[in-house]
């Protein structure tokens, strides 16, 4: 009785555990709540480490554990899911090196009482084969665009065609995960949920189906989602900008800039606690920034803008062919035994094996090596059923044979591309090492070119300097341009108030009359009188013929003149910095081509 109990009350401080952990956390304090529940379920996903798990390795795992051949409604009880979770994370402390291996244990527990709390609440001790797959997708690591494609080929029909019933029931089971962390009153699961997520009625293709939940926004009831992978995303980018609320001199994740007070910004933390000083009100408009741009990149950007030179962007997803995708043939991927697989799990992995490519190597070799690894596990497995296989009645022995002798063609078939691949992967992987790691040799080979670089390099610092003196003498001298201007009107009527006042009064009596005028000076704050000859002494020749003569003509027109000047300056100036920049890019490029030639050599 003593050791139930205990082991009883142990079985409740780790189901509570991770809700303690999560609550210590104090994510309560974020005033939105897509933020909020995003942040509560990203903890959720780092502390049970299944953001390792990528989602073809979690679709991999439903297939060997036997779920593809049942049901979506079928049950299965505690003991199966943990022994599922166990061969989840087993397989990952393969796949990770030696020096970052996960408690196992720890992480089955923590997600097991998770999901048991989540989708178990009344003890009835199982739970249906969707709810466990759906969650299970979710949460996982990976792409949000290779998670929708697998939801997708779970509630679609054999024509690629959406239905709404299915798509309803994953609704039910994913609205449960922001209910788990005590959203539920904002993204709780209602009888509208569909109609809000598709509104019109119609044929849903897989298309369809990645605009709308990819979107921006995305459907309300979903919008979590996106925002849980972006913060994944952006958890480790730096912005070196001041806080303006905290002072913080630099910011971690996510920057948020007003879009009404020029140059307030804000880090993640104090916006998402509805922090705020000065001018600045939480009801402006805000932006995200998930990335860091220098000053040169931005005015780059902004006059490529202007000009009409962006680049149209691309799509938030590739369109994908409109006919249903067909069952993928499993003989020459991942199952090889002639059994009944489910179509829906087979959909997607068709993106798995591609052709080996030069740049998909070296941007996945740990996936590609995975799949070998793969691959030759189903090989021995085919090995040991075909030594089975002689234990057979008579009757099959034909038939046996003949699936043996195509079994093990395909084997070497299969094992002569592996070898290929394998060389293949070796052989880039050096050359990219030696891309990637430049020799003092190398670096001496040319020092010409390193010489240009460098004076490039100093002569796109100074034109930038330049550029920051021209713009800020731009702005002094059309903030003088203006009191001109206005001492212009006043003085023009003075000379007409005058007039009338005075018939006989003399024109140059008027234009000999001090006038007050500010100049560009050092010390700030004086204003000394003279006259308006004395007063433009440093300003341009079309503002002084203005006021050379006794009658003023019209200044606009000048001080349009002298407007355009400088902007004609700043484009020049512009265009040199480009020039430079391509000028650097293209010896960068050329060193480049000097370093592989000499390699080749």
């Amino acid at each position: 009785m003593i050791e139930e109990g205990s082991k009883s009350s142990k079985s409740m401080v780790e189901k509570r555990q991770l809700f303690m952990e999560m609550r210590a956390q104090n994510f309560d304090v974020i005033r939105l709540s897509t933020y909020r529940t995003a942040c509560k379920l990203r903890f959720v996903q780092k502390r049970c480490n299944l953001h390792l798990v990528d989602v073809w390795n979690m679709i991999e795992a439903f297939r060997d554990n036997g779920l593809s051949t049942l049901d979506h409604n079928a049950e299965i009880n505690v003991s199966r899911l943990e022994t599922i979770l166990s061969s989840i994370f087993y397989q990952l402390n393969k796949r990770l090196p030696t020096t970052h291996q996960i408690n196992v244990e720890q992480s089955i527990g923590l997600l097991l009482n998770f999901i048991v709390a989540t989708y178990d609440s009344e003890g009835h001790g199982k739970l249906t084969v969707f709810a466990m797959k759906s969650m299970l997708a979710t949460m996982c690591g990976g792409k949000i665009l290779d998670k929708l494609r697998y939801i997708f080929s779970q509630i679609s029909d054999s024509n690629g065609v959406m239905v709404f019933a299915k798509f309803d029931q994953f609704l039910r089971e994913v609205l449960k995960l922001p209910t788990a962390v005590f959203e539920g009153p904002s993204f709780g699961y209602t009888e509208h949920s569909v109609r809000t997520c598709f509104p019109q009625q119609k044929k849903i293709l897989l298309n369809t189906f990645l605009d709308v939940l990819m979107a921006d926004p995305p459907p309300q009831y979903l919008v979590w989602l996106p925002l849980m992978h972006r913060l994944a995303n952006v958890e480790n980018v730096f912005h070196p900008v001041e806080c303006s609320y905290c002072r913080s001199e630099s910011m971690m994740g996510f920057r948020y800039r007003c879009q009404q007070c020029h140059g307030y910004q804000l880090c993640q933390s104090c916006f998402w606690r509805g922090h705020a000083s000065g001018p600045h009100s939480n009801q402006h408009q805000m932006k995200e920034h998930s990335s860091w741009k220098s000053p040169a990149k931005k005015l780059s950007h902004a006059i490529s803008k202007s000009l009409g030179c962006m680049p149209i962007g691309e799509p938030p997803h590739p369109v994908f062919p409109e006919a249903a995708e067909r069952p993928q043939d499993l003989a020459h991927t991942t199952q090889l035994r002639p059994v009944a697989n489910d179509m829906n799990d087979t959909v997607l992995i068709s993106s798995r094996a591609p052709t080996p490519s030069k740049s998909s190597t070296l941007e996945s070799p740990s996936r590609l090596d995975e799949e070998h690894r793969l691959i030759a596990r189903y090989a021995a497995r085919l090995a040991a059923e075909a030594s089975n296989s002689t234990q057979c009645p008579p009757t099959d022995l034909s038939f046996n044979f003949d699936a043996n002798k195509q079994q093990r063609q395909l084997i070497a078939e299969l094992e002569n591309k592996n070898r290929e691949i394998l060389q293949e992967i070796q052989r880039l992987r050096l050359e990219h090492e030696q891309a990637s790691q430049p020799t003092p040799e190398k670096a001496q080979q040319n020092p010409t070119l390193l010489a240009e670089l460098r004076l490039l390099r100093h002569r796109k610092d100074e034109l930038e300097r330049r550029m920051s003196a021209l713009q800020e003498s731009r702005r002094e001298l059309m903030v003088q341009l203006e009191s001109l201007m206005r001492l212009l009107k006043d003085e023009e009527q003075k000379q007409s108030a005058q007039t009338g006042s005075s018939p006989h009064s003399s024109p140059s009596h008027s234009a000999s009359c001090t006038m007050p005028m500010p100049i560009r000076s050092t010390s700030a704050g004086s204003t000394p009188t003279h006259t308006p000859q004395d007063c433009l002494a440093g300003v341009g020749d079309d503002v002084l013929d203005a006021f050379s003569q006794g009658v003023p003509r019209n200044l606009r027109n000048d001080l349009l003149v002298a407007a355009d000047s400088i902007t004609n300056t700043m484009s020049s100036l512009v265009k040199e910095l480009h020039s430079v920049d391509d000028g650097i890019e293209e010896e960068e490029e050329n060193m480049r081509n000097g370093r592989e030639k000499a390699e080749s050599e």
